[in-house]
């Protein structure tokens, strides 16, 4: 995906601190497969007012859109996605606040049956 100057959201108050609007950095070797599939379940599945391609890892999902309704939707694309089911413990708003927040939660269940 090529990247241009332009921010990603057409309002500032959408991005993260310190995400500058930018996608990930190169180089996150497994991460990136996992990222790129979480990716496709949030815009397949999140309901987002933005392109979910184009969100930073560490952009506010919430801010870019996200519901309670969108985020359930999330939660199951993710469950499907990555063969995991996600513990009572982390259906909360802090799990899914991010791209990167839902790749530790993610990762952890896949390692450790529970993050």
């Amino acid at each position: 995906m090529p990247q241009d100057a332009s921010p990603p959201f057409p309002n500032p108050s959408f991005q993260a601190a310190g995400s500058a609007g930018l996608p990930p950095a190169a180089g996150g070797g497994a991460d990136d497969g996992m990222i790129a599939g979480i990716r496709s379940v949030l815009a397949e599945c999140g309901g987002l007012a933005v392109d979910a391609g184009r969100l930073a890892v560490d952009d506010d999902l919430y801010a870019a859109g996200l519901t309670s309704h969108g985020c359930v939707g999330l939660m199951l694309g993710l469950e499907e996605q990555f063969d995991v089911e996600f513990p009572e413990k982390l259906l909360n708003r802090r799990t899914f606040e991010s791209i990167a927040a839902i790749r530790d939660a993610v990762r952890g269940l896949i390692d450790g049956g529970e993050a």
